[in-house]
């Protein structure tokens, strides 16, 4: 079984971005990001209200980074140390080898490349450091644009599940698509 430690946390770069920790001055900028209906448009979570959420989530996270269950970054400029987005393994498999990886990203950041840097680079953290075999993602089907940037990340379409959550009264479908580690 694989043996997951984010201790000390691994902060990545990219070309233009940093991917680091969650901090507690994040709080307005993630309250920013899980509070605007366009951007969580397509991930069946409830909205965040206050900064009271956000603290907590910030919380979560660490908790559960410290525990080894996930890994979360905030991304930011090379630039700027502002929240712009977040990437990360949420859902770990280590008994299969696998996690899931999600995103989001500031709607002004849409469209200028910086989710698919970001998933490039934590696709080589997850293969090279983690030791995963395999990483999925699930998103709704109509999110286009996640599916152009698995695709161009190589990411293959697996499977579309009908109704498969449940969230705020009704059920929708998910679209599974994964990437194997092709150096095992």
């Amino acid at each position: 079984m694989l043996e997951l430690n984010f201790t000390p946390f691994p902060n990545l770069e990219t070309q233009h971005l940093r991917l680091r920790r969650l901090k507690i001055t994040d709080a307005a900028e993630t309250l920013a990001l899980r509070s605007n209906p366009k951007i969580m448009k397509f991930i069946p979570r409830p909205l965040m209200k206050t900064t009271e959420e956000a603290l907590e989530f910030i919380e979560t996270m660490d908790t559960n980074i410290n525990s080894n269950s996930l890994i979360n970054w905030a991304i930011t400029t090379k630039e700027e140390d502002r929240l712009i987005g977040m990437i990360g393994y949420y859902r770990m498999k280590p008994e299969n080898y696998r996690a899931e990886v999600g995103y989001l990203l500031s709607a002004e950041f849409h469209g200028k490349g910086i989710i698919t840097e970001s998933l490039e680079r934590v696709i080589q953290f997850g293969f090279e450091e983690m030791g995963l075999h395999s990483i999925e993602a699930v998103i709704d089907p109509d999110n286009f644009a996640s599916e152009k940037v698995l695709l161009k990340t190589n990411f293959i379409k697996e499977g579309h599940f009908k109704e498969h959550q449940f969230f705020d009264g009704k059920f929708f479908d998910s679209v599974f698509y994964s990437l194997l580690n092709k150096k095992n």
